[in-house]
């Protein structure tokens, strides 16, 4: 049997127990350390863990072949690169990083180096998410006329204030669009084929203390022709549910929290009378023959790691078979760069007083 790659996990805040969690279900890797700038986080992670703990990269980088970045988003970039620069595999969380020329340089920076680079998006390995892209992509609606996104919800005072990069350009990026919102942004886009152009506002509303939008709405024009709506926001006490609407000509689907709860398609619809059949008043609990039923099922409007976990394996998992394979990982860097893409666009727009963005 081949020896498992050796990975450590670089940042011991929120997010890094899910990456440990995910990393020991997987027998291709062995967690060999964690690492953060302060060291007492280090040695509370390496104790719960059961690996080695370090508050210096270079001391890291010697003990394994691959990385976790579980590290404030605006310094994805800055680590990435050093990690690449010493041969190292990268897995870095959302978004790849907080502008397209930081991004740009840790995709050079891993392919200079001959390095696997992905980044997180788990929602991407749900069951009916990937179904759902599949009948889009196939035209099982038909026609695609509409999608759109909502990831209403909420945050209090006190989260931003729990960490001082939460909220702020240079280390969060944005508020409720690019820390919450981008996974609900990569799936609308991701499904739909790409985003051409955008009209957006944002707001900080509801929030002190911080210098991001926590409402912000869209008009999207997609690469295929389509329209649609994205909504994000960390201001809609008590926090709703994420979701994402996709109509086509011969019907439409309702995706929530990773999970279809509506479909309903009819191309043949010669016998409907002027209303169709009426307005669905409540959507299907659960659509059984597109759904093989996620184990993460669950919103994450209210604590997202209390419902994360196997989706996250998954996509480790992938990353391990990518760096075994010498392929690409199912969501490289140059993936992760559309969802910042229409981000960047949405934010450009509404400081243009919402003009229309195009998106290269």
């Amino acid at each position: 049997m081949a020896k498992p790659i050796r990975i450590g996990v670089i940042g011991c805040g929120a997010i890094h127990s899910t990456h440990c969690n995910a990393i020991k279900k997987i027998d291709a890797f062995e967690l060999s350390g964690v690492m953060d700038c302060v060291e007492s986080r280090a040695q509370k992670a390496s104790e719960e863990f059961g690996c080695l703990g370090y508050s210096d990269l270079n001391q890291l980088f010697e003990n394994v072949d691959a990385v976790t970045l579980a590290v404030p988003s605006g310094l994805h970039a800055e680590i990435g690169g050093k990690a690449a620069k010493a041969g190292k595999h990268v897995l870095s969380e959302k978004p790849i990083d907080v502008s397209v020329g930081s991004a740009d340089r840790l995709i050079t920076a891993c392919r200079k180096a001959g390095i696997k680079l992905a980044v997180v998006s788990q929602h991407r390995f749900a069951s009916d998410v990937r179904k759902l892209r599949e009948a889009v992509q196939e035209c099982a609606m038909g026609r695609i006329l509409s999608g759109d996104m909502y990831n209403k919800w909420y945050r209090s005072q006190q989260y931003y204030d729990s960490g001082d990069w939460r909220g702020t350009w240079d280390l969060d990026g944005g508020g409720c669009l690019m820390n919450q919102g981008v996974h609900y942004v990569d799936l609308l886009q991701w499904i739909m084929g790409g985003v051409k152009s955008v009209q957006a506002q944002v707001r900080t509303a509801a929030h002190e203390r911080i210098e991001v939008e926590d409402i912000a709405n869209a008009l999207v024009e997609f690469k295929n022709g389509a329209v649609g709506v994205i909504q994000g926001s960390t201001s809609t006490y008590p926090g709703m549910a994420e979701r994402i609407e996709v109509q086509g000509l011969y019907g439409g689907a309702i995706l929530e929290a990773d999970t279809l709860k509506y479909w309903k398609v009819d191309a043949d619809r010669s016998q409907l009378g002027l209303y169709g059949d009426g307005i669905n008043k409540q959507p299907t609990p659960k659509v059984e023959f597109l759904s093989t039923g996620s184990s993460d099922s669950g919103s994450g409007a209210s604590d997202p790691t209390a419902i994360w976990g196997e989706q996250h394996r998954l996509q480790f998992e992938d990353f391990a078979q990518a760096i075994i394979d010498d392929r690409k990982p199912e969501v490289s860097g140059e993936d992760a760069i559309a969802p910042l893409k229409v981000i960047l666009a949405i934010y450009k727009s509404a400081k243009s007083g919402g003009v229309r963005v195009e998106i290269e």
